[in-house]
């Protein structure tokens, strides 16, 4: 039977993209982020705030201001039905009730009086202010649905990468800049590219999620109400914040101030675009013509409605593109930054947007991670493709020893003798070969200690890859101790 007041709705009568498309392709991820980011955790987490609230004034408030029915001031009467109301509290009602006050807050507390003893009815939410709870209520969700779910979905990305890098350490690849052959490296060298630079942001998310501040300054921040009620209302103000693990902003007004959350979303903003590079970097080697990497593809898997033979990396291109819908939302964020003196409603719909732009970032990490984890990596094609530029991949090592070996117009030797070869359709060791003065130094001088001559590289340009495997197991290793290191911090939260 439908309960009063329930609803069905059909998932795709949906108007976000978010609770169909994307839910269906992220379920167990948005149901854990729901516990944090719906609208029935908003409401939760208001209660939790009032209920912290209500603990602390029933220790510190003298006798007189309590009713007459209050009876002892030992909340450890009461604290079986605090504990429960959190839980007790309907969403539902809530939104009937605030059909009535036109004010979501005022509904919460309505609501919330009639879960508790008539005798501390009197005490919900004396003393604050709308958003003393909500900034509060939101800097709780939005910190603890980045510990629990978006920094591990992170850091097994970037687990995961490591691995990769890893693995493939000493995978010949070509470094292309501006998309045009470089120098060799490794693939692992490439993949721990984008390890590092999540490396360098995901510290700076855990801190900035956990420094999320709370307020309980009243209307204008002025602690104007709770200075009746208390002689040290900045001490009431940082027990009841403690009990909810936050600690209180430097200065507010009627909200608390906006750079925090602006912060954390700029930092998380960073790894998406991270997260973007990396999709765009693995679309661009599914090339028919690159074709040195490629996603998994499904047996009933279909390409393309009408090419039969089509693969193409739509994984990929689905990263960036969720990228390309979230990422200019953090300018909306920055425009929240402005309030009217203590307090204007200028934010009141944009900041209802937050939980879309974390879901947002969270699909897309959990594509990559699926990417990732089923990658197909062609090393035979990589190896092949470093071998299209021939020895010319090798130039600047012989520029480089040649420089060293006193010849001022190195470089201007070896681009020539670079031209004569595409020219010709020779080697680049043939064309140098015709300067034998040069060509002697060339044979002779070695890139490094024990290393190969610069004739020898051109011989087998596949050898010069400098120390990018060695790069690539270093930035591994300090990975998995950074990743130990925050896993470690956010299971000791969690766990209080």
């Amino acid at each position: 039977m439908k309960a009063e007041g329930s609803e069905r709705r059909n998932l795709f009568r949906n108007l976000s993209p978010l609770d169909h498309r994307y839910y269906l392709e992220n379920r167990e991820l948005f149901d854990q982020l729901s516990d944090f980011l719906s609208e029935e955790a908003v409401v939760r987490s208001y209660a939790r705030v009032e209920v912290a609230l209500l603990r602390e004034l029933l220790l510190v408030l003298p006798d007189a201001v309590l009713s007459e029915s209050s009876g002892s001031r030992d909340v450890s009467d009461l604290e079986q039905e605090l504990e429960s109301v959190v839980d007790l509290i309907d969403p539902a009602e809530v939104h009937a009730e605030e059909q009535h006050t036109r004010h979501n807050l005022r509904a919460v507390v309505n609501v919330l009086q009639r879960l508790l003893p008539e005798s501390v009815r009197h005490l919900v939410h004396l003393g604050a202010t709308s958003f003393d709870v909500q900034d509060t209520a939101a800097a709780l969700r939005i910190a603890d649905a980045v510990r629990v779910v978006i920094m591990p979905l992170l850091l097994d990305l970037a687990d995961r990468l490591a691995d990769l890098s890893e693995a493939e350490a000493e995978t010949l690849q070509v470094g292309r800049t501006h998309g045009q052959h470089a120098v060799p490296i490794t693939f692992g060298f490439a993949m721990a590219s984008f390890v590092a630079r999540l490396d360098d942001v995901l510290p700076r998310i855990l801190n900035a999620a956990e420094g999320l501040p709370g307020k309980l300054s009243g209307a204008v921040g002025a602690y104007n109400a709770t200075a009746l009620l208390v002689d040290d209302p900045e001490e009431l103000e940082r027990c009841v914040l403690a009990n909810l693990g936050l600690t209180p902003a430097a200065h507010t007004t009627q909200i608390v101030p906006a750079e925090p959350l602006a912060r954390l979303i700029m930092e998380i903003n960073l790894a998406f675009g991270v997260i973007a590079n990396l999709a765009d970097d693995l679309r661009n080697l599914q090339r028919t013509e690159i074709a040195e990497v490629a996603e998994m593809f499904g047996s009933s898997q279909v390409g393309s409605s009408t090419m039969p033979q089509k693969r193409n990396p739509w994984n990929s291109e689905h990263v960036k593109s969720l990228w390309k819908a979230f990422a200019p939302r953090v300018g909306t964020f920055f425009m929240d930054q402005i309030s009217e003196h203590q307090r204007d409603l200028t934010n009141s719909a944009s900041a209802r947007f937050t939980g879309e732009y974390l879901a947002g970032f969270a699909a897309a990490v959990n594509r990559m991670l699926r990417i990732v984890d089923s990658l197909h990596i062609d090393r035979a094609r990589m190896a092949d493709t470093v071998g299209l530029s021939g020895d010319t991949v090798a130039a600047e090592a012989a520029y480089i020893v040649l420089s060293c070996a006193g010849v001022a117009n190195a470089h201007e030797l070896v681009r020539k003798a670079v031209a004569d070869a595409r020219s010709d359709g020779g080697t680049l060791a043939a064309a140098l070969a015709r300067d034998h003065e040069h060509w002697a130094l060339l044979e002779r001088a070695t890139t490094g200690q024990d290393g190969p001559t610069v004739a020898e590289l051109l011989e087998n340009p596949d050898r010069y890859c400098g120390k990018a495997a060695k790069r690539a197991r270093s930035v591994v290793v300090l990975h998995r101790a950074l990743s130990e290191d925050l896993r470690r911090r956010i299971a000791n939260v969690v766990e209080r």
